[in-house]
């Protein structure tokens, strides 16, 4: 990614962003369907912000099924 490009902050929920790690971590990108090549660079390029940016990488299977529990609590609200 260009260093010119301008950055977002964008703020998670500790329990969103270890579901969203674990799922992108455990999920092979090319068969998730999109409509253009950077859609999945994206998802890439959101991975290696949550590892470098965050704890989640250090996150154990126990703390992982804590937090799916925990982000299931808010479907459908």
């Amino acid at each position: 990614m260009s260093s010119e490009q301008p950055r977002v902050r964008l703020e998670l929920w500790r329990a969103d962003a270890v579901v969203l790690f674990d799922w992108l971590m455990s999920t092979d990108l090319t068969a998730v369907p999109t409509t253009h090549p950077a859609q999945r660079q994206a998802f890439v390029d959101l991975c290696d912000e949550l590892e470098n940016q965050t704890d989640v990488l250090a996150a154990t299977l126990e703390e992982v099924a804590l937090a799916q529990e925990d982000v299931a609590k808010n479907i459908g609200r």
